[in-house]
């Protein structure tokens, strides 16, 4: 029945990334379109407000990513589901790449916009202490032998983690900072002009469905360990 069930999974998988391959490159060259050449440069930061389109795209989905491993921890505390281990795992690298890529983008519009690289200011020290959960947690996976000690780990830091998500989010609100308030707000309101919107959720998406790509690769992988680990203990 498991080797019948993940048969399915791998097939799933497989149609799924080569449905992404097919129209991955596409989407880059539109979306990469709309960003360097068809938006317009801000009145006030000029052409380096290009680095939103990959900035902006980066944190959300860092944010979105650790989210998710939270919640699936505390689901594998609950259910005690195998496979959502294997998910949080191959999340794990995306969300610390992102979240490496939004730190890096965020200190390069730094410099022409606030005269520095690097201040620690309140969002991104909130970020920086994420990326450091992310490395925390894959570490915590690769290096605890004991499955089930490193599973129980992994779950403990990401359910810790979480607290910062709500940090991240608000601690322009909260302090006074150099980094702007949110632009885009969950209730739908925005002060970006849909000339920039509209780069923006493509870049978005095309980063979406990159992470998605990377994920199903992972995922798959984690699979196929899973398995030759269970017929060696056999």
């Amino acid at each position: 029945m498991q080797i019948f069930t993940n048969k399915i999974i791998f097939l799933v998988i497989e149609k799924i990334i080569n449905f992404i391959n097919s129209i991955f490159f596409i989407l880059l060259i539109v979306a990469l379109t709309f960003a360097l050449i068809l938006s317009p440069p801000d009145y006030l930061q000029g052409d380096s407000v290009r680095i939103m389109y990959v900035h902006v795209p980066a944190a959300w989905i860092a944010l979105a990513s650790f989210s998710l491993i939270s919640v699936l921890s505390i689901f594998i505390f609950i259910f005690k589901i195998k496979h959502f281990h294997l998910m949080s795992i191959s999340i794990a690298p995306i969300g610390l790449m992102f979240t490496s890529l939004a730190i890096i983008t965020g200190s390069i519009w730094g410099k022409p916009t606030w005269g520095t690289w690097w201040v620690w200011d309140a969002r991104l020290t909130s970020m920086l202490a994420l990326m450091f959960f992310y490395i925390l947690f894959i570490i915590s996976n690769k290096f605890i032998k004991n499955k089930n000690l490193s599973e129980k780990v992994c779950g403990c830091v990401a359910i810790l983690g979480l607290i910062n998500i709500p940090i991240i989010k608000y601690s322009v609100n909260w302090w006074n900072t150099l980094h702007q308030p949110a632009s885009v707000r969950i209730d739908g309101t925005s002060t970006v002009d849909q000339t920039m919107m509209l780069p923006l959720l493509l870049m978005l998406l095309v980063l979406l469905i990159y992470a998605a790509l990377i994920f199903l690769m992972k995922y798959k992988t984690e699979i196929i360990k899973m398995k030759r680990n269970n017929i060696k203990n056999l």
